[in-house]
């Protein structure tokens, strides 16, 4: 599992760290680490070696820029040139500058000749402690950078971005490697702030047994989810399996009740009951679904319910199933009537599992759908603790949060812009639906959903693109048994 600390658990961590340790032990071990991870770049690109590449330094005030000179003075010694583009040279790491220049380094008389030149960057503009963005005199800089055709690494956090929140408040330097030190940061896997992070390399600087075992951000890996995933027995039968519930569809959207049933079928629960105005068109795609006209109580028992995907202006329901003794997913319309009646989940006992895009927050939060946007972490947190449920918050970075803030909000980095197609919320849906019905806990029926339902997107789109909901829909049981067969699951 990948996990993530706050600024303030970081720097408590490394403190009790260095107080163990020689002097610049620790900034050491991240220059290592760094410069690693810089020199396998640089084998991998068009010069194929680290001797006679072009490397440019960013370094600005304090211990990121003393990182990334440290690293610029090892890559150096290995045959690299190395310049440093000082933004603060009256500040600039006095050891990590002495390092570079001893090492045949120099400072750029002229930053924006140097990078012009460039085949990597290292970013070690601002670090974990930045806020409010670059500042204006390393805007141009930082431009410079990223347009410059060169590779940008990351020093621990690209600059700009907010450690802790995943906000992007000014102008910041996107980068293709993040080179993290001791643990990732709640940024690199909350959106926008992720989107800014290219791929994600961790260096284990020592503070693994330091880091408090709970962490403010994580996010499930393969052998994670498949430890949750349900699995029938020699005892099992459809209805120990789970039946899961779907009130779905109107005459308008007939598609999103196939679409729902569709992820239900294979989400691992026994049974499926669909309950809506689209029977027709789900028996016919899905003969083994048991339908009823409805309503919702006298269908016959469920181990969850769905409701909402295309039901239109026929909400009805979404009141009678809320009030079941049972596990209940919300999307899409159902989404809506909440909204226009939180009190619908007063008195609830059972788990509530919200599943709202960026657009649904906003009218749950009364909100916009940009401060939304802006703030993905800070609002799914909002969502779980204003409406007692646990949130399934949809967009790149997807999130989940639980009602408890002592809980880890978990990131799901599985996924695809492939996905941002009509319907694959409501194939999402049905399959966390029946998720639930298996047994899973609200939390664990979202990420182990979310992430499959990403998987089955990846997979669809490796044998042709543009792909349908329903592709990644027929996809699901490939990632099923992909994320069953990996070692040690």
């Amino acid at each position: 599992m990948r996990t993530a600390h706050t600024v303030d658990t970081v720097r408590r961590a490394e403190a009790e760290l260095m107080a163990r340790l020689p002097e610049g032990t620790l900034m050491q071990r991240a220059a290592a680490g760094l410069t690693a991870a810089c020199a396998e770049l640089l084998r991998d690109s068009g010069s194929g070696r680290v001797y006679g590449s072009r490397v440019v330094v960013l370094a600005g005030s304090g211990d990121n820029g003393g990182d990334a000179l440290y690293a610029g003075a090892r890559l150096a010694r290995r045959g690299a040139g190395v310049t440093a583009v000082l933004l603060a040279p009256d500040r600039a790491h006095p050891g990590g500058l002495a390092a570079l220049r001893a090492a045949g380094g120099r400072v750029a008389d002229d930053p924006f000749e140097a990078l012009d030149t460039a085949d990597l960057v290292l970013d070690g503009i601002t670090g974990i402690g930045g806020h409010g963005g670059l500042r204006p005199d390393a805007v141009p800089i930082a431009r410079a950078a990223r347009g410059s055709g060169a590779v940008v690494v990351a020093v621990d956090l690209p600059s700009g971005i907010e450690a802790d929140s995943g906000e992007v408040l000014g102008e910041a330097l996107r980068a293709d490697l993040t080179v993290v030190f001791g643990t990732e940061k709640p940024g690199l896997l909350a959106g926008p702030a992720r989107e800014y992070a290219g791929t994600v390399r961790l260096v284990d600087i020592g503070l693994g047994g330091i880091l408090p075992s709970v962490p403010a951000l994580e996010a499930l890996q393969h052998t994670d989810v498949a430890l949750l995933l349900p699995e029938p027995n020699a005892a099992s039968d459809k209805y120990r399996r789970g039946v899961v519930g779907i009130v779905a569809g109107s005459p308008r959207y007939p598609g999103a009740a196939v679409l729902a049933v569709a992820g239900a079928l294979r989400g691992g629960a026994g049974a499926v009951r669909y309950v809506g105005h689209a029977a027709d068109a789900v028996i016919a795609r899905f003969p083994e679904s048991l339908v009823h006209a409805g309503p919702p109580g006298k269908a016959g028992r469920v181990q969850s319910w769905v409701v909402g995907p295309g039901l239109g202006d026929d909400l009805d329901a979404v009141a009678e199933v809320l009030a079941a003794p049972v596990p209940v997913l919300v999307d899409a319309d159902g989404l809506r009537r909440l909204a226009e009646d939180p009190a619908l989940l007063r008195d609830r006992a059972a788990p509530t599992l919200l599943t709202p895009h960026a657009g649904e927050a906003a009218a749950l939060l009364n909100a916009t759908r940009d401060e939304v946007e802006a703030a993905r972490l800070a609002a799914v947190r909002e969502l779980a603790a204003r409406y007692g449920a646990t949130v399934l918050l949809k967009g790149a970075a997807t999130l989940i949060a639980d009602p408890d803030p002592r809980t880890p909000v978990r990131a799901n980095t599985m996924g695809t812009p492939w996905l941002a197609t009509a319907g694959s919320g409501d194939v999402l849906a049905g399959l966390a639906g029946s998720l639930l019905a298996g047994g899973l806990s609200a939390r664990d029926a979202g990420s182990a959903a979310a992430y499959l339902h990403g998987l089955a997107a990846r997979r669809a789109a490796a044998d042709a693109v543009p792909v349908t909901s329903y592709e990644v829909a027929e996809a699901l049981g490939r990632a099923w048994r992909d994320v069953r067969e990996t070692p040690g699951a």
